[in-house]
């Protein structure tokens, strides 16, 4: 496989802007509404005064449009990559990473009619429209970060004599997950058991707390997914456990182009318990 001058993304299992192992040079041509997404947003007019009430605003979906042309050694071939094609931009969730600078990616489902037109019997245009109902543009490369429960072991223990050196070492059960991107990400923890009410603590760069605690018991085997996104939370993959999770504070976020501290804790301490999050960096 060999890179094409222009545009490159990978589409589920074709690679545009590449010629592929059959000798089929995609040829990327348009990638329309990768670069930014329309808004919802609301105003309500001030009675009796100048402007209006704002209401807060959100991204809407991402549809995109990518085009170019085909091209390949014979028509066999050239058919093939449009049945290919078609298939990429599939009904269900399909992956498009866009190769810039920092590869970035988003899940998009097709949402248009794909337009493809021979312009000889070795070549063909192409249009298809894709939608990511998430509009986030995420990094390419997944960050994971895995902790125990905090922990102190060694120590100061009776009878005491001055001089009182302790020897003790805590293990901090924190996470510090970074965002690259220019918009909040929604990160998934994974907590596996043993575990009596554990809870999560995720401290934002200005100081704020938002605290996630599961009332219910994790024993051993058992592993706790907190989709913070999906706002779900799913014991051993699927069994909703979501009434047992109290969120009082709101869901955790890793704000943009910051670090949030994320800490472990449990009702009692038991060294098989363990947190694993994963977070990608996200752009608008």
């Amino acid at each position: 496989m060999a890179n094409l001058a222009g545009l490159q993304a990978t589409l589920g299992g074709v690679a545009l802007g590449t010629t592929d192992d059959n000798g089929v040079a995609w040829y990327l041509q348009t990638l329309d509404g990768w670069d930014g997404t329309d808004v919802r947003a609301e105003v309500t007019e001030r009675v009796g005064d100048h402007g209006a009430w704002a209401s807060p605003v959100y991204l809407g979906a991402r549809p995109i449009t990518l085009a170019g042309t085909i091209v390949a050694p014979t028509q066999a071939l050239l058919e093939d990559a449009m049945d290919r094609l078609r298939s990429a931009a599939g009904l269900n969730d399909t992956l498009l990473t866009v190769w810039e600078t920092i590869p970035r990616q988003a899940v998009v489902r097709r949402s248009g009619k794909p337009l493809m037109q021979y312009v000889t019997d070795t070549r063909a245009t192409y249009s298809v429209m894709v939608t990511a109902a998430d509009p986030r543009r995420y990094g390419a490369d997944l960050q994971t970060g895995v902790t125990g429960l905090a922990s102190t072991s060694g120590g100061l223990t009776p009878p005491l004599t001055p001089p009182l050196v302790s020897d003790a070492v805590t293990v901090s059960g924190e996470i510090a997950a970074a965002n690259l991107g220019n918009f909040e990400t929604r990160p998934v923890f994974t907590i596996t058991g043993p575990a009596v009410g554990p809870q999560i603590l995720t401290q934002m760069p200005d100081g704020t707390v938002r605290f996630l605690t599961y009332s219910d018991t994790l024993y051993d085997g058992d592993a706790l997914v907190i989709d913070c996104d999906a706002k779900s939370c799913l014991l051993n993959g699927n069994v909703s456990r979501r009434r047992f999770l109290a969120v009082p504070t709101g869901w955790p976020v890793i704000p943009p182009q910051a670090t949030a501290t994320v800490q472990f804790r449990a009702t009692y301490y038991n060294s098989g318990a363990q947190l694993t999050m994963r977070w990608r960096s996200a752009w608008e």
